[in-house]
């Protein structure tokens, strides 16, 4: 008899075909489902290896450390613009194809104030629609419309990660290495969950240091990460 409950199968790793959920047996819950899971009538199986993960109230997804980013619906990402359209700027995400950015997906956007993005402009956005087989959509806003902290990115430095990288940087509590660099150093972050980040600082070296810890902690233990950022920032005092 397999304990199919669904926190049996919560931060373990599981691999495609597994059966990781029993809708029938969950009464009248409503789950989101996130990248790496799919839904056969009430059987949730898994599409991809990695951990299962959960989050409050009802949002479980399969995460696992790539290259290649899958887009899912509300992931925040960090986006640079290839091209301009009448309706839409193209935008590399990091997935399989390029999204779109309705010129109007911004606070209080109009025909009469779209924005002009130069190409290469890096943007942190939202992904509203990620359906197989079609491009992604995008938006500068939150839920309710708001611009929030989405927009441009200036100045500043973005570097490449892998996905679990990501996704360690914005766990909660605060990951050790943001958490260490941030007693001593100020700074911004933006991370997307496509595998990118972005920083900015008053000082260049503040920005590489910075820029060094993250990529140098993803294979570290908290301890480790630690350390590690204590030696870096005795090198620049």
């Amino acid at each position: 008899m397999e304990d199919n409950t669904p926190a049996s199968f919560v931060d373990q790793l599981v691999v495609p075909g597994d059966v990781v959920l029993d809708l029938s047996k969950m009464g009248n819950q409503t789950i989101k489902l996130g990248g790496g899971l799919h839904q056969d009538c009430d059987a949730i199986t898994v599409t991809k290896a990695g951990r299962l993960r959960f989050s409050k109230p009802n949002k479980y997804w399969v995460e696992s450390s790539q290259k290649r980013y899958v887009p899912c619906v509300e992931d925040t990402v960090l986006g640079i613009v290839v091209d301009s359209k009448a309706d839409n700027f193209l935008v590399d995400i990091k997935g399989p194809a390029l999204a779109f950015l309705p010129v109007l997906a911004f606070e209080g956007g109009t025909r009469r104030n779209i924005p002009k993005f130069e190409a290469g402009t890096l943007l942190y956005v939202r992904v509203v629609k990620a359906n197989t087989g079609m491009n992604p959509e995008l938006s500068c806003t939150d839920a309710s419309g708001k611009a929030a902290e989405f927009g441009p990115l200036k100045d500043g430095y973005m570097f490449e990660s892998s996905t679990g990288l990501s996704r360690m940087l914005l766990s909660s509590p605060t990951c050790p290495v943001l958490e260490a660099l941030g007693k001593k150093l100020s700074f911004e972050i933006a991370v997307g969950l496509n595998g990118r980040v972005w920083v900015n600082a008053s000082s260049p070296s503040t920005v590489i240091l910075v820029a060094n810890a993250i990529m140098n902690s993803e294979s570290l233990s908290v301890v480790q990460q630690k350390i590690m950022v204590d030696k870096l920032l005795q090198r620049i005092q």
